[in-house]
């Protein structure tokens, strides 16, 4: 397990830590699920915050949220899913396996600001025989905290993954896919498509993002 550079928890120093407010330090590590749904024609779905969610607003991630007390991971998972997109699996137990943790801090870097959240999330990687438009004619976002989703290309995710943090143009080798690719957006009660800027998807960390917040 390693940290990036630009960590929070990374390069908060013991005197800063000393100066979270009280409910911040007693809140400890909250823990959560997210969910790569991945198709029978190889594309993972992805989900856009709304901009008025205190953590990571207007953010792409993959479904997924808290794990209520008591719950599985993949039960947590594919209830989040069923809750944020109206893609219900619970029913078929699809294959799925652990890819790993990711430590999230929010916000994520010292120089917007202390910490306020400090989560452990567990990636699920879960399989389904259906294609992405199969799935697509049965979702229905309506959750307060999704604003758009999208099925995202094999091509798109490699550069993703590619991206490396402080590297201003590592893995974005843009012109090998299209400009912008479809998305599904909630337009008051209905759902619209738009096209989004494929470069969206593959920033990464600026340089100097580790700087230390004075406060």
């Amino acid at each position: 397990l390693q940290r990036p550079p630009f960590c929070p928890i990374k390069n908060l120093s013991p005197d800063q830590a000393a100066r979270l407010p009280e409910q911040i330090r007693d809140r400890g590590v909250d823990v959560g699920v997210a969910i790569l749904l991945q198709t029978a024609n190889k594309k993972v779905l992805l989900t856009r915050r709304t901009k008025t969610l205190n953590i990571f607003p207007n953010v792409w991630v993959p479904p997924g949220g808290h794990m209520e007390p008591g719950e599985q991971l993949l039960q947590a998972g594919l209830r989040e899913l069923q809750e944020e997109t109206g893609l219900d699996l619970r029913n078929e137990t699809p294959p799925w396996r652990i890819l790993g943790l990711w430590e999230s801090a929010f916000p994520p870097l010292l120089s917007c600001g202390f910490p306020t959240r400090h989560h452990i999330v567990t990636y699920l990687l879960v399989t389904t025989r259906e294609t992405h438009q199969e799935l697509q004619r049965s979702s229905a976002q309506r959750n307060r905290k999704v604003s758009a989703c999208l099925w995202l290309d094999p091509e798109v995710a490699e550069l993703i993954v590619a991206a490396q943090e402080g590297e201003e143009h590592s893995g974005k080798n843009l012109t090998a896919i299209p400009d912008s690719i479809p998305i599904t957006e909630v337009c008051g009660n209905s759902l619209c498509q738009k096209d989004l800027d494929v470069s969206v998807l593959v920033g990464v960390a600026p340089v100097g993002a580790g700087k230390m917040w004075s406060g």
